[in-house]
């Protein structure tokens, strides 16, 4: 694992508990920032897994 998609998958399970935060809390606004936060890990996520990809066929 590289640090990108170590930092993305932590930036997606934050959002995960952002997101039930806000749904016990009630808040609208912390179940969308949950929500972006998974989206944004996500994505990092499969930057790393692509410099991974990249990085194996280089050696």
């Amino acid at each position: 694992m590289n640090k990108d998609q170590i930092k993305g998958q932590a930036k997606n399970i934050g959002g995960k508990i952002q997101e039930k935060v806000g749904e016990a809390v009630g808040s609208r606004q912390q179940q969308r920032e949950g929500l972006s936060n998974q989206a944004e890990g996500k994505v990092q996520e499969k930057v790393g897994d692509v410099k991974d990809i990249v990085n194996k066929g280089n050696r």
